[in-house]
């Protein structure tokens, strides 16, 4: 990792950001439709989404997108129902920097920051046959908590949406 420098991302990355998810978030298994994806990073100007990114040599070699969201109340502890969450939007690493750790450690530092906010569950979704996806989130403390069936997203494979959730411990 000492290669490696992590930071916040500012607005000014964002067209870097996307160029990255474009060219190496593509997989068979990841869902990055144009207009949702560039939504996604314009909201990072208004600070609704935040990023952290990791630098090599002033290039940033891997993203990782979060921010507040409404979206899995259904998961939500007893009590919890109407709290707002965390999620897990974008996790990318340059083919060329996989393996080192990128991934789970921008996850951690998405998560610390989201936890910072307030918001005590933190969900992730991705394809159930994507294992790389899988390992990262397990290093980084996200359990398995749903799988179901989603064809409009998932044109391959099982067709499936894993959600993983991250509850600090007690």
């Amino acid at each position: 990792m000492s290669r490696y420098v992590t930071h916040a991302a500012v607005p000014e990355q964002i067209g870097e950001i996307l160029a990255l998810i474009r060219e190496h978030g593509p997989n068979p298994w990841n869902y990055l439709p144009e207009v949702e994806l560039a939504a996604h990073l314009s909201a990072i100007r208004r600070g609704r989404t935040q990023a952290v990114v990791a630098l090599c040599e002033d290039q940033i070699v891997a993203v990782v997108t979060f921010e507040p969201s409404d979206e899995f109340h259904r998961y939500q502890p007893e009590g919890r129902r109407i709290e707002w969450q965390g999620h897990i939007g974008e996790a990318v690493v340059h083919r060329e920097h996989r393996g080192h750790g990128l991934g789970s450690h921008l996850l951690k530092a998405a998560v610390s920051r989201l936890l910072q906010m307030g918001l005590t569950e933190i969900y992730v979704e991705r394809h159930e046959e994507n294992e790389g996806s899988a390992g990262m989130m397990r290093k980084a403390g996200f359990v398995v908590i749903d799988t179901f069936d989603d064809p409009c997203r998932r044109q391959l494979g099982s067709r499936r949406t894993t959600v993983s959730c991250y509850r600090p411990h007690p």
